[in-house]
């Protein structure tokens, strides 16, 4: 078969392959990226998704508007609003999980050669995505506080991309959570250089101690000129079901317009029946005490991962503690002999049973070979530093 030419930049996805070597039994895997489904509020969806049947059944159940089941639009306009961000229904649209809205946002924005500064590293599925779509990828550095804004800048003069695309907040694979002062500065350069700024917060919510900054589009109301310059997309997988797919994306009138007419290609429209359930889930108020449990649970987790690792890898590793999110990035040193690549150690792992994801795959120019991603979100403690101890023993 002759397929498209644009299929030539992109290739399958490095963790979905590592998942067919996650059959054996026993294995410790710390390679998704997926909430814990234990974490799920099971009887508040059943409740939602049998008031959503019983309160409005023609809605849940037939085609809805490609824009979004407008109860739900409301309901997220409500959400947004508790997180410093004033939109109107009118002012997002309901995505097919947060995926669908960077896909809505390639098919909008770029054509092909079009350059698009992403961070280094940054969501893998992001990388295949723009790429898809013919968008030459440069990285921007990223640190402990997230990406280096004066790095970030010296970028955007120099290339003049079509948009930057930012995990701010406990980002995946980094965690990190770019600081307040970098947040502004974000903003500053979206003015000064008339530059998009893309914001994707799948993860602001999962915090374990103190919240952190507000986000880039609830900030953009103290810098004059910047809202109309930024695109944020949310999402409910993380904090409540990945399964419902609800995703939403907020951005200027013009761009939401026209990822409108994209999605009505693609989809015409995100199940209907999975909005209504989380628009009355929503309602219900259950989601603070949702995100509670999470937060604690995740906390717990985050806490004995970075003592394990600590404890059974030593200078081995380093690391930064994440302060929210599902992901610690970690860097192998090499110290004293030990295996420096991680995808060598990514196959001595399996060995010992227990896995995770080396880090070059994250990056889309420059890779570092010796960084790995681990996540902590789908294991108890027990299994987190027993599945550290069989890693330690692989190096």
């Amino acid at each position: 078969m002759q397929f498209a030419s644009r299929l030539d930049n992109v290739e399958t996805s490095a963790i979905r392959e590592l998942f067919k070597l996650l059959g054996t039994p026993g294995i410790i895997s710390f390679a998704g990226g997926f909430p814990d489904s234990a974490m799920f509020d099971v009887e508040g969806l059943k409740e939602a998704s049998a008031r959503a049947l019983d309160e409005e059944p023609g809605g849940a159940l037939q085609y809805g508007a490609t824009e979004g089941y407008e109860p739900l639009r409301t309901q997220l306009s409500a959400f947004m609003k508790t997180k410093g961000v004033d939109v109107a229904p009118s002012g997002l649209i309901v995505t097919t999980g947060s995926q669908q809205a960077l896909d809505l946002l390639g098919k909008t924005m770029i054509s092909p050669g079009d350059k698009v500064i992403v961070e280094g590293p940054t969501f893998l599925a992001t990388i295949q995505c723009f790429r898809l779509y013919g968008a030459e990828l440069i990285s921007a550095p990223v640190d402990a506080h997230g990406v280096k804004t004066d790095e970030l800048e010296k970028l955007i003069a120099e290339h003049q991309p079509k948009f930057v695309y930012l995990i701010p907040t406990f980002g995946n694979p980094s965690g990190a959570m770019l600081s307040l002062e970098r947040r502004k500065k974000v903003l500053e350069m979206a003015v000064k250089y008339q530059t998009l700024i893309v914001e994707d917060d799948p993860y602001g919510d999962l915090y374990f101690g103190e919240a952190p900054p507000p986000s880039i589009m609830a900030l953009s109301q103290g810098v004059p000129g910047s809202r109309e310059l930024i695109a944020h997309c949310g999402s409910l997988s993380k904090v409540l079901s990945p399964g419902l797919r609800i995703g939403w994306m907020i951005a200027p009138p013009e761009l939401l317009s026209r990822a409108t007419m994209c999605k009505q290609f693609s989809d015409a429209h995100t199940s209907t029946f999975a909005q209504a359930t989380a628009a009355q889930y929503l309602k219900s108020g259950r989601m603070p005490a949702t995100l509670a449990n999470v937060r604690k649970v995740y906390g717990e987790r985050a806490l004995a991962m970075g003592a394990a690792l600590t404890r059974e890898l030593g200078d081995a590793i380093t690391f930064t503690q994440p302060n929210g999110g599902l992901f610690f990035w970690a860097r192998l040193t090499g110290a004293n002999g030990k295996i420096a690549d991680a995808s060598v150690l990514a196959k001595k792992a399996i060995a010992q049973l227990v896995a995770f994801v080396p880090g070059a795959p994250f990056f889309a120019e420059n890779p570092d070979l010796a960084t790995l991603r681990l996540s902590f979100a789908t294991a108890n403690v027990e299994k987190i530093e027993e599945g550290i101890a069989r890693l330690g023993k692989a190096l």
